[in-house]
């Protein structure tokens, strides 16, 4: 019973046991399809304690031993008690997890997982499948900027909290950065500063090299007066203001990295390739995201390189609307919407992560970024995709007016009907490349079912 899975990553040993001592390192590996989330990582793979959450309160404690603890060879957890919560995980029986750490080469590594348990293996697969993934495919963003001589720096978050924050600090941080963390209530220790978005307090900034601003309102919501401007009003002038602080830093940042939206284009543009040069569109989000982009005027006024990144559909089963629509797909409930020819431009949530590496990385990167894929999909494409991956039917359409019961005619105009033929060009360009660019490979990714490669 149990798992032993490894994988061989072009990285030396050194290197990756750093990677997994580093803070975040159980957040990039927790798999998104799972109910978990992470409660507390452990200070030490020598003798730390991490714990993870489970739904209706439980949660998983890993323990890690000291007694067999040698870096950067191996150290090893076992499933641990912490009071009632943790008592009914302990149904499984036994869990003892040893990572061990070879060297095969030159700069190469064979990653060893083993896993004693009564938990079948075919259960496991997919988790370690996961994991191995994203171990490499991190390694290797973070190989790519040393290779460009970029070094980690010091990099305040907005919104860190967030889907997306959530994610960004996890990878900046087990690549080395020094993450600061933009908070609204009291700070709990470094990691942190308390952040007004109302005044920003002028020392907030001190001594960052860069910023990332994630912060504002959930899109997601019937489009009332009020949901608008709670969209508008978290995003226009808190970015102003953040903006005019990053400029006004004498020992402040170089950078402003700006979350955007192609919400700019509009919500109706057809079969129009749309790139970082194509026209404003019409809609309230188009107006929100043009203000948005513009209030960060004072930052580049005061000589900071600020690039937008306008986003396109993140595809996680943490958020968004594959977290909507997972449930239903699996149920044999999904369909395509309308009439299924609008463009979908999606973006896997890891590939939007390396986009904002990316951004803080590549000095010749400035202005506007389609966060995109390369490949956008139309809905009923989409729908078939994912239908197939979680081994279900696509047979019940969606009308038109259930995304209207619950976004309301424009929410469900500008959000759930959008059709955006958006391409991103300027990352093309650059040589960028994307982990998941095919969405069948982003949803097995996200959802568990990954296919490995023919040996």
């Amino acid at each position: 019973m149990g798992i032993e899975y490894s994988s061989i990553v072009d990285v030396p040993r050194d290197e990756v046991f750093a990677w997994y001592a580093r803070p975040g390192a159980i957040t990039r590996l927790l798999p998104p399809w799972q109910p978990m989330r992470v409660i507390a990582e452990a200070d030490s793979l020598a003798d730390g304690r991490a714990v993870l959450g489970l739904p209706g309160g439980l949660r998983w404690v890993a323990d890690h031993r000291p007694e067999e603890y040698d870096p950067p060879a191996r150290f090893v957890d076992e499933l641990g008690r912490d009071g009632l919560t943790s008592m009914p995980v302990g149904l499984v029986g036994s869990w003892r997890h040893e990572h061990t750490f070879e060297t095969v080469g030159r700069d190469r590594t064979r990653v060893v997982d083993r896993v004693d348990t009564p938990v079948p293996e075919r259960v496991l697969l997919q988790t370690f499948r996961f994991r191995h993934r994203q171990l490499a495919d991190d390694l290797d963003r973070h190989r790519w900027a040393q290779a460009q001589g970029v070094r980690p720096v010091t990099v305040a978050v907005s919104g860190a909290s967030g889907l997306i924050g959530s994610a960004l600090t996890a990878f900046l941080s087990t690549g080395g950065y020094r993450v600061v963390r933009l908070v609204r209530r009291p700070a709990r220790d470094r990691h942190e500063r308390q952040w007004d978005p109302g005044s920003p307090a002028g020392d907030l900034l001190e001594g960052v090299d860069a910023v990332v601003h994630l912060a504002g309102a959930s899109i997601a919501g019937r489009f009332t007066d009020d949901h608008k401007a709670a969209v508008r009003d978290s995003r226009v002038e808190p970015t102003r203001l953040l903006a005019e602080c990053a400029a006004n830093t004498a020992n402040g940042p170089a950078s402003f990295v700006c979350a955007s939206a192609i919400g700019l284009y509009g919500y109706y543009r057809g079969d129009e390739t749309l790139d970082e040069s194509a026209s404003r569109g019409s809609g309230f989000l188009a107006d929100v995201v043009a203000d948005w982009e513009a209030a960060t005027k004072p930052a580049e006024a005061g000589g900071l390189r600020v690039v937008h990144v306008r986003t396109g559909i993140v595809q996680t089963p943490r958020g968004g609307p594959l977290q909507l629509m997972r449930p239903l797909f699996t149920a044999g409930l999904g369909g395509r919407l309308g009439d299924g020819r609008q463009w979908l431009s999606w973006i896997d949530l890891d590939d939007l992560i390396d986009v904002y590496h990316r951004a803080l990385a590549d000095p010749a990167l400035s202005g506007p970024v389609n966060a995109v894929s390369p490949e956008p999909v139309r809905n009923d494409e989409y729908t078939r995709i994912l239908a197939s991956v979680l081994h279900r039917p696509a047979r019940l359409p969606v009308p038109s007016f259930g995304p209207k019961l619950l976004l309301g005619d424009q929410g469900a105009r500008e959000v759930a009907l959008a059709d955006q033929h958006v391409v991103p060009r300027r990352l093309v360009e650059a040589g960028h490349t994307f982990r998941r660019p095919h969405i069948e490979d982003c949803l097995r990714h996200q959802l568990g079912h990954i296919i490995e490669p023919a040996a």
